[in-house]
C-alpha cells in the first residue's frame, strides 16, 4: 500500500511538472501545425516538375476508364472529381494497387485505383478506418474540452473491431481531476463538440513522415514520441504516418476516411476509469457512430447507445483494477 501511495505521489509530481513546462494548448497547436506544414511543403517541393500518371480506375461502371493525373500533386480524391459527384461525396478511400490509400494523399506512380465506399459488397476496410476515423475525432475533442490549466494526454488509441459496439481513445486527464466523474451533461457537450467538427466537414489529411519529423512535432509529449518510435519500429518503411484535421495533429497507427462530414450521427457514451498507468489515472472515453450513408431508427440508436456505454475490455498488461471514482460535481466547464 505505501509503495503504491509513493506511485501515485511521483505520478502527479511528473504531471504537475509536465504541465508546468508545457506551453497553452494554442501554442502547442500552432507548433505542431507549422512542423505538419513545413514537411508537407518539403514533400510537394519533391516534384518541382508536372510528371503525368496514368490510373486505370476499377469498379462497378468504371473498369477501362482511364485518367491522367499529375505525379506527387493528384489524390484519389481528384480522380473521383473526373467522374461524378456521387465518388466525390461517398468515397471513403481508396485501394492503389490493391494498397489501402486515403484519399487525401498524393499518388506517385502509375496505378490502378479502386474507391472505397460504406456500400460496398465488402466494407470491412471501410469500417475499420471509420470507426478509427471517430476515435481519432473523440480524441480532438477532448484534447479542447478543459479549461487551460488542465492537462490533457491523449495515449494510443485501442484498435477495436466495430462489432465491439463502440469505439474508444484513452486518455491521461490532469491528476486535479482524479476524483472527477463526468455528468451526462459533460457527455452530451462532448458530443456537441463533436458534432460541431462533423458540420465543418474538415478533411483528415494525411502526411507519412521520418521518425525525426514526428519527434518534432510531439516534442511537448514524452508519451507520445514513445510511440512515435515504436509505430517507427513496426513500419518496415521505418516511417508514421500523421494526419490534420484543422488544427489538431495527430499520430495513426492506420488510414482514416477522407473528412469528419462522413460521419452523421455521433454521441460520447461513456468514459470509465481504467487505473493507474506511467503517467497517472487512465480513462477510456468511448463513443458511437454511423456513417453519413447508414442511418439507424432512434429505437435501434438507443439499443446501440445502451451497448456503448459498457466498458470496450481492451486486455494490456500494465492495467491495473480501476478504484472507483467519485460521483463529485464535475470541477471544469467544458468549452464543447
Amino acid at each position: 500500500m505505501a509503495t503504491r501511495t509513493v506511485c501515485r505521489l511521483l505520478q502527479r509530481r511528473y504531471a504537475s511538472t509536465a504541465a508546468a513546462v508545457r506551453p497553452p494548448a494554442a501554442e502547442v497547436h500552432s507548433q505542431r501545425n507549422a512542423v505538419f506544414s513545413r514537411e508537407q511543403a518539403r514533400q510537394r517541393a519533391l516534384y518541382p516538375r508536372i510528371e503525368k500518371i496514368e490510373v486505370s480506375m476499377q469498379g462497378p461502371g468504371l473498369d477501362g476508364t482511364m485518367l491522367i493525373m499529375n505525379r506527387g500533386m493528384s489524390t484519389p480524391l481528384s480522380c473521383a472529381r473526373h467522374l461524378t459527384e456521387y465518388h466525390v461525396t461517398s468515397s471513403v478511400l481508396a485501394l492503389v494497387d490493391g494498397e489501402l490509400w486515403p484519399l487525401h494523399q498524393p499518388l506517385t506512380h502509375s496505378c490502378s485505383l479502386t474507391l472505397l465506399t460504406f456500400k460496398d459488397n465488402d466494407p470491412t476496410l471501410v469500417n475499420q478506418a471509420y470507426w478509427r476515423s471517430c476515435a481519432a475525432l473523440l480524441g480532438q475533442v477532448l484534447e479542447n474540452a478543459f479549461k487551460d490549466n488542465y492537462t490533457v494526454e491523449l495515449l494510443s488509441t485501442p484498435e477495436v473491431p466495430v462489432v465491439s459496439g463502440a469505439f474508444c481513445c484513452d486518455v491521461a486527464l490532469d491528476p486535479q481531476l482524479d476524483s472527477w466523474s463526468p455528468s451526462e451533461e459533460s457527455l452530451r457537450s462532448l458530443t456537441r463538440g463533436a458534432q460541431q467538427l462533423i458540420h465543418q466537414d474538415l478533411a483528415w489529411e494525411p502526411l507519412e513522415v521520418a521518425p525525426s519529423v514526428a519527434l518534432e512535432v510531439f516534442s511537448h509529449s514524452r508519451y507520445k514520441q514513445e510511440e512515435v518510435e515504436q509505430k517507427a519500429a513496426q513500419n518496415p518503411k521505418g516511417t508514421v504516418m500523421l494526419y490534420r484535421c484543422g488544427d489538431h495533429v495527430l499520430l495513426s497507427g492506420g488510414p482514416l476516411v477522407a473528412r469528419t462530414g462522413l460521419c452523421s450521427q455521433y454521441e460520447v457514451t461513456a468514459l470509465h476509469g481504467l487505473g493507474q498507468g506511467p503517467i497517472g489515472l487512465q480513462r477510456r472515453a468511448q463513443g458511437l457512430s454511423l456513417p453519413l450513408q447508414l442511418q439507424a431508427h432512434h429505437t435501434v440508436w438507443r439499443k446501440l447507445r445502451q451497448r456503448a456505454e459498457k466498458l470496450v475490455e481492451v486486455p494490456r498488461p500494465e492495467e491495473v483494477t480501476p478504484p472507483p471514482l467519485s460521483t463529485s460535481d464535475q470541477p471544469v466547464t467544458t468549452s464543447a
